[in-house]
């Protein structure tokens, strides 16, 4: 069995910061590409970053420059480093992960989600 746990997410004050986390466990053999999304009350849930194994980030317009997506490979982490933030960034954060796994194949996995909750 396979689980994504996020941890991280809080109330904080418009400009402020806040660093996500997301740790995969159980029996892996390799992760791809790593994703955090996020979905706002009344709102599709959309892409906010990803990065590749070797750790080559993307970014959502909305976001560039304000976010920084990392991951270490030996932790099976992906981090989500959050700064300036706005108003308009509260929603509940979701970790994606494409996880391969020995004699099932590669899947999609996500994770609960953490609730990010940025005050004006």
């Amino acid at each position: 069995q396979v689980q994504l746990v996020e941890s991280g997410g809080g109330l904080v004050q418009a400009g402020g910061s806040l660093r996500l986390s997301c740790t995969a466990s159980g029996i892996i053999f390799r992760i791809d590409t790593m994703r955090w999304y996020r979905q706002a009350p009344g709102k599709q849930r959309e892409l906010v970053a990803a990065i590749t194994r070797e750790s080559t980030p993307n970014y959502v317009n909305s976001v560039k420059g304000r976010f920084t997506i990392s991951r270490d490979n030996a932790k099976k982490t992906v981090y989500l480093e959050m700064n300036n933030l706005k108003p308009e960034d509260t929603a509940v954060y979701y970790c994606n992960a494409e996880i391969e796994r020995v004699w099932v194949g590669k899947d999609d996995y996500w994770g609960q989600g953490t609730q990010v909750t940025v005050s004006s």
